[in-house]
């Protein structure tokens, strides 16, 4: 991406789809990160085979254990991450893991909801928390005025799903668990935009298209985005954000998403 550098990215649920793609996608640029940090539950297992291949090929790609949902294992991948920057910061936050359960309005259930709560709208929070120090540290290290993804920077991955004036593909699946969830995140990012404003911290949140991923297929229907087409899209758009975007709802096209 030209005239986008920056030192460090992390990226959680990196081990497929969207995540995966924002690696590789990363990897390709003609100045990449130093560091690349690909987050999920189980690096050494089958579902991290794709991730696996592209960190024995790229020696700045590290791969990270990281259950979002559990507390423990957020603060010890923040502490990993912190040794391997030796005393830099991070740069740019990716809060891509989450989950779908396509439940129906009559169907939702407690453990169900609860569960794509916690994972969805919860996790970044922790997650976010967790990695506040290293990002501050980015943002403090980085020259110039204002905010940018090459300073310091929260990507939120959110949905249409979750905006409560368009309730967008209601036709297509309900997913009440889900919507709510990204509902939730979007406050979330308003908030984050707020409270760490005074950091230099750039906060957003991206509808990253309805994308032919495992979560993008659930309800039996073809997407029509590709994962490299929404990556390519969303890190395009966030190459040109500054403060005054920050705390918005963006598209994959960086077009404005209604609330």
């Amino acid at each position: 991406m030209a005239g986008v550098r920056f030192q460090s990215a992390l990226v959680t649920g990196a081990n497929r789809g969207i995540g995966l793609g924002f690696v590789q996608h990363l990897l390709a640029w003609p100045n990449p990160p130093e560091w690349v940090f690909a987050t999920c539950r189980d690096p050494k297992g089958q579902r991290a085979q794709e991730l696996q291949k592209l960190a024995s090929k790229h020696p700045n790609v590290v791969i990270v254990p990281l259950e979002v949902t559990d507390p423990a294992s957020i603060k010890a991948a923040a502490a990993s991450v912190g040794e391997r920057l030796k005393g830099l910061g991070l740069n740019l936050l990716i809060n891509n893991a989450g989950i779908l359960k396509a439940n129906k309005l009559d169907n939702e259930t407690l453990k169900d909801m609860a569960e794509v709560y916690t994972t969805n709208t919860i996790a970044p929070l922790l997650v976010s928390q967790a990695f506040l120090p290293l990002l501050k540290k980015a943002a403090q290290g980085s020259t110039g005025s204002g905010m940018s993804c090459s300073k310091a920077a929260i990507v939120n991955m959110s949905s249409t799903g979750g905006s409560i004036s368009s309730v967008g593909g209601w036709d297509i699946m309900e997913v009440v668990s889900y919507r709510c969830s990204k509902a939730a995140l979007n406050m979330l990012t308003r908030c984050q935009s707020m409270g760490y404003q005074e950091h230099g911290i750039l906060c957003v949140a991206f509808h990253p298209g309805w994308v032919q991923t495992d979560m993008g297929v659930t309800v039996g229907h073809t997407p029509p985005v590709t994962v490299d087409a929404s990556v390519g899209g969303m890190l395009k758009a966030l190459s040109k954000l500054s403060e005054k975007d920050s705390g918005s709802f963006l598209d994959w096209e960086g077009n404005v998403v209604a609330w």
